[in-house]
């Protein structure tokens, strides 16, 4: 019998197909040299932080007593920053939210383990929509839950409402949702969204029991084309719970910060919000970064430059069509899904590799037959690439 958890070893053993991507790149580019090697692994934003973050940072070490600013803040977050957090959400989005619905995390990852471990209970059903990131599974099993997968809809890849229809039972706790998505960039509908709540709440009172959407929202302000809407699903779905993270936004992710709003519209909303507390403090994710909170608070409503993303979705997205790529048309995010030439995307991914293109394979992501392609990287890294793309398009012709 091991001494360790079983389980945790697998998962620690096997990185992630992403993570484990981006570290052949790094071996590569320490062999060929970093300007030699096109990776597209990893979803780490490429422009910097807005000058407000940096400014806020250089204000409160010059001018914040060092104890206070480094100190432990409320296992929830700092009173004045969750205020300023609901003020900026109901200023946007008129959701009628306060602070005392506002749990500040360490990030995106944070607040999806703390919702799950909040919710879930061993042997219910987590619902997720494929295509779907990766660590959803993960997070959701740690939990105590069964993921069930929603088929991906590869006309539209918006929600297949019909399959979720499916996928909704008795046992289902949550269905996560993802707009705009990782992997596809696809924002969903308006109508489409308005027809998953209606299902959700035509199930709740045919179950007599709460079904909780869990809204992950890290790339909410990323959409680039004019009159993309991105509704904001507490004011659809009452028992909607917010998971979100600055990383993308503010170009912040090795900072770990983000929140969890609980509304009080969810059913027994302040009970779901002692849960979120306790998950919290079960997980050790009490008291999320303290200088950071300060940080984002005077940053609410800023973004970093997102214009770079869209130069580099349309450049991407056209020149790849050109070449014969089977491409879905990104709304937002930083993510191009591309259909692999391939019968394989592995095995796509693998030849990509002659041309020093790191690509990851969508088999994680739920939806077999595709890859991704992060293009928050450089643009003139892109403009390098296109050749390689062009030549190993050519090799299935």
């Amino acid at each position: 019998m091991s001494d360790v958890n079983e389980k945790m070893a697998a998962l620690g053993k096997v990185r992630s197909v992403i993570r484990d991507i981006f570290e052949y790149g790094n071996a590569r580019r320490r062999e060929i040299g970093a300007e030699n090697v096109y990776d597209f692994s990893l979803g780490n934003p490429s422009v910097p932080a807005p000058r407000e973050v940096d400014d806020a940072v250089c204000d409160l070490l010059e001018n914040t007593d060092s104890v206070a600013l480094h100190g432990y803040t409320s296992a929830v977050g700092d009173e004045g920053v969750r205020r300023a957090v609901a003020d900026d959400i109901n200023r946007r989005f008129s959701a009628g939210v306060t602070k005392d619905d506002i749990y500040m995390t360490c990030g995106a990852a944070a607040s999806l383990t703390v919702t799950l471990g909040a919710v879930v209970n061993e042997g219910d059903e987590v619902v997720v929509i494929a295509p779907f990131f990766p660590e959803y599974r993960v997070f959701a099993e740690k939990a105590g839950a069964t993921v069930v997968v929603v088929p991906a809809d590869t006309d539209s890849f918006q929600v297949d409402l019909d399959a979720l229809s499916r996928a909704v039972t008795p046992r289902t706790k949550a269905v996560i949702i993802n707009t705009p998505n990782n992997p596809t960039g696809v924002v969903i509908k308006r109508e489409r969204l308005e027809g998953l709540c209606a299902l959700l709440r035509s199930r709740e009172e045919e179950y007599g029991k709460t079904i909780f959407l869990i809204s992950d929202e890290p790339y909410r302000e990323l959409v680039y084309d004019d009159g993309i809407e991105v509704p904001y699903v507490t004011n659809l779905y009452d028992d909607t719970v917010v998971c979100y993270s600055f990383s993308k936004s503010l170009s912040l992710p090795g900072e770990r910060i983000g929140y969890i709003v609980v509304p009080q519209k969810v059913k027994d909303s302040r009970e779901v919000y002692a849960a979120v507390c306790g998950a919290g403090r079960a997980l050790g994710y009490v008291c999320a970064p303290s200088t950071m909170q300060r940080v984002v608070a005077r940053c609410l409503g800023k973004t970093s430059d997102i214009s770079v993303y869209k130069t580099n979705r349309d450049l991407l997205y056209e020149s790849l069509t050109s070449y014969g790529y089977e491409c879905v048309y990104p709304d937002g995010a930083f993510y191009l899904f591309v259909k692999s030439p391939d019968e394989s995307a592995a095995a796509f991914c693998e030849r990509a590799k002659k041309y020093e293109l790191l690509l990851v394979p969508s088999e994680s992501f739920g939806c077999p037959g595709y890859v991704r392609i992060s293009y928050c990287v450089s643009t003139d890294m892109i403009k390098r690439s296109l050749p390689s793309f062009k030549a190993l398009i050519e090799e299935y012709k």
